[in-house]
């Protein structure tokens, strides 16, 4: 949806909500383009008018403009492509994971009443690499299926993740549609425990535009080992989680 799909003029027109008592133009502007994503006006995935535009619709400098627009970037309201424009960002409450439980991303969205679906971005056979070598204890022989999937819940695109396992329990990657975990389970192959480690990271471009947020946006970069109940390593998953989306929950014990 493009934002000349209504009435420009009507909308960020200043008459319509710049006050004299308002407080600064920018913040009026804000707060104006902020109302009107939350009650519709502005849908979800519509364009915003330029920058020069959008001076020229509501009479304040690009200065003025430029400084509400990061607002509401900063806020999660609206996302910026470069190349592309501003658009209305799609809302989700923030969502707690615990980190004690091993889930897949399909199971942990049914578990909060989610749908969720993925797209696979690249899928295939190859020789592994040191790190997945030395992370699922393979020779470097042996061939693994790599998998990497965009997440999405109800729509909205939540991690990009990379999954690596050994054809010996994966010898087609393309059968995974949604859940790698239900396709082992089917097998009758169920990991039981995994380490992760997490890190902070910045989004590239090419991340970002599949997260559909702003370049250089903070996520959560998520390493994951998982084991079978024998010991032996089974999966190798690196995943990038939007920051505006996801915390990572801990439960401490006195040991």
């Amino acid at each position: 949806m493009d934002a000349t799909d209504i009435d420009q003029s009507e909308l960020f027109s200043a008459t319509s909500w710049q006050q004299r008592s308002g407080g600064p133009r920018y913040l009026q502007l804000y707060r104006h383009i902020q109302a009107a994503i939350k009650d519709g006006r502005l849908a979800v995935t519509t364009s915003l008018p330029a920058e020069r535009e959008l001076a020229s619709l509501t009479g304040l400098s690009r200065v003025t403009v430029r400084k509400a627009m990061s607002q509401l970037v900063a806020d999660g309201l609206v996302v910026q492509r470069r190349g592309s424009g501003s658009f209305v960002a799609p809302q989700m409450k923030r969502m707690e994971q615990s980190l004690s439980a091993l889930t897949s991303f399909t199971e942990d969205m049914q578990r909060r009443g989610k749908t969720s679906s993925s797209e696979t971005l690249s899928c295939g056979i190859y020789l592994p690499s040191p790190e997945e070598i030395v992370a699922l204890g393979l020779t470097s022989d042996v061939q693994v299926s790599r998998i990497t999937r965009l997440r999405r819940a109800d729509g909205v695109p939540l991690a990009i993740e990379t999954s690596t396992l050994s054809t010996e329990f994966v010898p087609d990657p393309n059968r995974i549609e949604t859940s790698l975990y239900e396709e082992l389970s089917q097998e009758g192959i169920r990991p039981s425990r995994a380490i992760q480690r997490i890190s902070a990271c910045n989004l590239s471009e090419d991340q970002a535009a599949l997260l559909e947020v702003s370049e250089g946006d903070a996520a959560l970069l998520i390493d994951r080992t998982a084991y079978l109940s024998s010991g032996r390593a089974i999966e190798l998953t690196s995943g990038v989680y939007r920051g505006d989306i996801y915390d990572f929950v801990a439960e401490l014990r006195n040991a």
